[in-house]
């Protein structure tokens, strides 16, 4: 049994972490949030300590590491723009450190983390997993099995959000890396895992709540459109009463990947634990890729963009 601590329990997406940990026979030993409704964790490890302060719980992992009994994982699940500060945290602790999507949000950080994971000897992993998706899967083996073919990719994701969002941390280009980074960079970097690595990347637009573009990737090209914005659903997912629509098509194919998704953080952690989690350089490439996106001077309608766009 493993011994684990988490960063920023009161999220959305620590529930999921919470689950991963208790299904994979592990305890949950401390968390901190400064949140302090935490119902949530009577649900999976009632006897977990809590904290409303950072400075408390390096206090308490010091005190355990102390007496012989250290925590063997911090898993981050904070805003985007604290995760440098977070794995650092882990690594200096003694801890391994699992962190949600985005890794960090500027590549400039990685090579700092990558020294502290030398000079202590512990390892960063990060949630990429749609890499585990029984759809993604075939459809890698397929690419695969293709040799040199060049695919054409429409890649599509809305998801709808409420006004709350652009006044919170996520709608802070600087805090959560912009919508590109937010919301999309599972599919970057699902795509990239499947296709290959960035040969040409062209921003049509970019905005607070919506972006677009066009990838050459070594395997696709790729005309890419993300939104929060009710009103780009399509109408196939506005007849349904759908806030949240998501298609990847491959030569005019749809990949239905819609459900699958509920398991698979617990299967993240089953492949950490068995040493085959996903690492450092396994992000790079989606991270280089939307903070490319991110600085891009936008060009418009011009060129091969998604046809979403035209409508937006």
């Amino acid at each position: 049994m493993k011994r684990f601590a988490m960063i920023g329990s009161a999220g959305y997406i620590a529930d999921r972490h919470m689950k991963a940990i208790k299904e994979t026979g592990n305890e949950l030993v401390c968390a901190i949030d400064p949140f302090d409704v935490m119902g949530r964790m009577d649900s999976y490890f009632p006897d977990a300590e809590f904290f409303l302060e950072i400075e408390n719980l390096d206090k308490h992992m010091d005190d355990l590491r102390r007496v012989g009994n250290p925590i063997d994982y911090v898993t981050i699940c904070t805003p985007n723009y604290m995760h440098p500060s977070h794995i650092r945290f882990a690594l200096r602790n003694g801890a391994h450190a699992i962190c949600e999507k985005p890794l960090v949000v500027y590549p400039d950080d990685i090579p700092v983390i990558k020294d502290i994971e030398a000079e202590t000897g512990k390892k960063v992993f990060t949630v990429l997993q749609l890499r585990y998706h029984p759809a993604i899967l075939a459809l890698k083996q397929e690419i695969e099995a293709a040799g040199d073919q060049v695919f054409e990719i429409d890649l599509s994701y809305i998801t709808t959000r409420g006004k709350w969002y652009l006044r919170s941390w996520k709608g802070d280009v600087k805090k959560s890396g912009g919508v590109a980074t937010n919301i999309g960079i599972h599919f970057f970097d699902m795509i990239t895992w499947i296709f290959g690595n960035v040969k040409e990347n062209i921003v049509h637009h970019y905005g607070p709540d919506m972006a677009a573009g066009f990838l050459q990737l070594e395997k696709a090209r790729v005309r890419w459109f993300l939104s929060l914005d009710y009103h780009d659903l399509p109408k196939i997912a506005t007849d349904k009463g759908m806030r949240t629509y998501r298609s990847i098509t491959v030569n005019g194919k749809e990949i239905e990947f819609s459900g699958g998704f509920t398991d698979l953080h617990t299967v993240t952690y089953h492949n950490i634990l068995n040493g085959n989690g996903f690492g450092i350089e396994d992000a790079r490439e989606s991270l280089e890729l939307t903070d490319f996106v991110r600085n891009a001077k936008p060009v418009g309608l011009k060129g091969d963009y998604h046809p979403f766009l035209k409508d937006a």
